[in-house]
């Protein structure tokens, strides 16, 4: 008995002859099966991935497609006997047929034969020819079909590159050229056919046309993707020109699993300018953008999710820059991850996850989506811990640090993260993402007043920002700085308040430039106002300070200082929770000050019952770069106003 699914579905006899499968839903049946290589499938999964919208007697219907099924396959099984194919396993079915009797399976195992092992390309030879058509061609496009057909046609263009690879290595392939021109045609993103193709036709003796593939090969990337080429074919074109191509019998590099793979694109080229800040930090999320988009219309998947999850730049800061972009970015995530289905390459869906956490800036979000990419953040963190890969992980954990921020006072816990992102990025050379934890530790001692041990993170971070050429990180110490300056000016023999206001004046002229509106906007009034709070001194009430998204909590301060009373009420009665993001207890303390003030008592009971778990902490601090003072003065002020009366 032989079962193929590369194709349409099919069951063949020992003796070639064909089995009557019966009707489509039996051949779906079957090859839902197959797909699960000897797993069960419980009953209840099997009605789903068949009926969109299960009839009432599904389970009935599935019983007769298997008993059918297992007569078609086992005809000559005596009655009652149990079967030896489709067996029942506790709640469900399963497949019990030899690998090598499974089409799909045997070139899935040749296939990993050869990556071992060159001396089995002939055996993978074989099973790319045996190849009738799309994987389960005549099966529905349920989704359980549509991810297996994805996935397997993924491995055999693997298996494609993999075999002139082999070929070429070995002295043999310039008879591929043919082969290879037909497959960059059908699939010109794949960056390893392109120099498979120029390499086969150098091996036959046609170097200009070697180095003319090269060059359309770059024109299609450049043009249509905006994606540089990657070194691979850098590096062939300049060994054509030099005659250095490698020569019969050396074995070059198999971009297979396990290996990162290219191309090196304008999203890599975003990721250094990210860092640059500036101009160059809105250019890179602009291509960035035109890259995802670019690669989603080209229809492949695996290369869609490459360039998406490619863009692992560290993010300090819980607010977007750019909140459109990043929903946009962060829906092709999940399309991609839809796309790729749970069974998707794992380093795949990992960086994908890891994308939604990083890009779901939680200060921008609903409920429902903060939710969602909380789950993303655990599940990347989750993975990337199971495939142990550190740079993976390190991303992982910058959306865990994003996702952070579920209720006030929990500085403490963003350390611990901090803490084992500095520990992998140290121990793997990872020079960014050790900056980064730097900063998240920076703010986290900010946030608990530890001044000493947020100064000390603050330099190492310095240093580190000089090595990797990351200038944005100067300006972000500098407002902590500015921010210790403040708090010191309440003590004797302290800065003057003056002074602190001039060094978050001189912090402020590095932000404006930084290419960070999300940080930048109304964080200077928040300093200024943090300030004069320190100092028992009114919100300050120039009309032309920008408050930002930090209006709504800071205006009936404004309002009372004004002598505006009511009006100052009307505001605070219509507050509404403040964002769940670095500046959660500064608004919340706002939000104290504003009611104590007033005598509203059952919203200085609010605001105090939100800060009860942020009580050692210090408001506003948590960003590392300004600051309320400490949360226990505007939680006593909170709960002595609740009592009054």
């Amino acid at each position: 008995m032989r079962i193929d699914v590369l194709g349409a579905v099919r069951a063949l006899r020992d003796d070639g002859g064909p089995v009557d499968l019966g009707g489509p839903r039996h051949r779906e049946v079957l090859a839902r099966l197959v797909a699960a290589e000897g797993r069960l499938v419980t009953t209840d999964s099997l009605v789903d991935d068949l009926w969109t919208d299960p009839p009432a007697r599904a389970v009935g219907a599935l019983r007769t497609f298997v008993a059918a099924l297992r007569r078609a396959l086992e005809p000559e099984r005596p009655p009652r006997s149990p079967p030896r194919v489709i067996v029942t396993e506790g709640p469900g079915y399963a497949l019990r047929l030899p690998r090598e009797d499974v089409d799909v399976h045997r070139f899935q195992d040749t296939l990993a034969r050869a990556r071992r092992d060159p001396a089995a390309v002939g055996d993978l030879g074989t099973e790319l020819a045996a190849w009738r058509g799309p994987a389960y061609a005549d099966v529905p496009d349920a989704a359980w079909a549509q991810r297996e057909r994805t996935r397997i046609e993924e491995l055999r263009l693997e298996g494609v590159e993999l075999r002139a690879r082999i070929l070429l290595d070995s002295g043999e392939g310039a008879d591929l050229v043919a082969e290879l021109g037909a497959h960059v045609d059908r699939h010109p993103w794949r960056e390893p056919s392109w120099e498979l193709l120029a390499r086969a036709l150098y091996r036959a003796g046609r170097q200009a046309d070697a180095l003319a593939a090269l060059r359309r090969a770059r024109a299609m990337l450049v043009d249509r993707l905006g994606l540089d080429p990657g070194g691979g074919l850098r590096r062939l074109e300049a060994d054509i020109l030099n005659g250095a191509v490698p020569p019969e019998g050396a074995r070059t590099a198999w971009t297979g699993p396990g290996v990162r793979l290219g191309p090196r694109t304008t999203v890599d080229l975003a990721r250094t300018l990210a860092l640059a800040g500036g101009d160059a930090l809105v250019g890179s999320r602009r291509d960035r953008l035109a890259a995802v988009r670019a690669a989603e219309r080209t229809g492949d998947l695996s290369l869609t999710a490459r360039i998406i999850g490619a863009y692992d730049v560290p993010a300090v800061w819980s607010r977007a820059d750019d909140p459109e972009q990043s929903r946009a970015v962060v829906a092709a995530a999940e399309r991609a991850l839809a796309g790729l289905g749970p069974d998707g390459p794992v380093d795949l869906r990992a960086r994908l996850l890891a994308t939604i956490a990083v890009e779901s800036r939680s200060a921008d979000l609903s409920g429902t989506e903060l939710g969602r990419a909380r789950r993303a953040a655990r599940q990347a963190e989750a993975l990337a811990r199971d495939l142990a890969d550190p740079a993976l992980l390190a991303f992982a954990l910058n959306g865990v640090f994003l996702q952070s921020f579920g209720r006030p006072g929990l500085a403490a816990t963003r350390d611990r993260t901090g803490a084992e992102l500095l520990d992998l990025a140290t121990r793997h050379g990872l020079q960014n993402f050790a900056v980064l934890g730097r900063l998240v530790r920076l703010q986290s001692a900010s946030a608990l007043g530890d001044l000493d041990a947020a100064s000390a993170h603050a330099d190492a971070a310095d240093r580190l920002a000089a090595t990797t050429e990351a200038p944005l990180v100067p300006v972000l110490t500098g407002w902590f700085r500015a921010r210790a300056t403040a708090a010191r000016s309440t003590g004797a023999g302290g800065p003057t308040a003056a002074a602190a206001a001039a060094q978050y004046r001189a912090a402020e002229d590095g932000l404006r430039t930084a290419g960070m509106p999300g940080l930048h906007r109304g964080l200077l009034p928040l300093a200024l106002l943090g300030l004069r709070l320190l100092h028992d001194r009114p919100a300050p009430t120039d009309p032309s300070l920008d408050w930002g998204p930090y209006r709504p909590w800071t205006r009936p301060l404004v309002l009372l200082a004004q002598d505006r009373g009511e009006q100052a009420r009307t505001a605070l009665a219509a507050l509404p929770e403040p964002p769940r993001d670095h500046l959660q207890e500064a608004m919340w303390c706002l939000t104290v000050r504003a009611a104590v003030r007033l005598g509203e008592r059952a919203v200085a009971a609010r605001a105090g019952a939100a800060l009860r778990a942020a009580r050692a902490e210090h408001a506003g601090a948590g960003s590392g770069m300004l600051t309320l003072g400490p949360v226990a003065r505007y939680l006593a002020e909170a709960e002595a106003c609740a009592r009054a009366g």
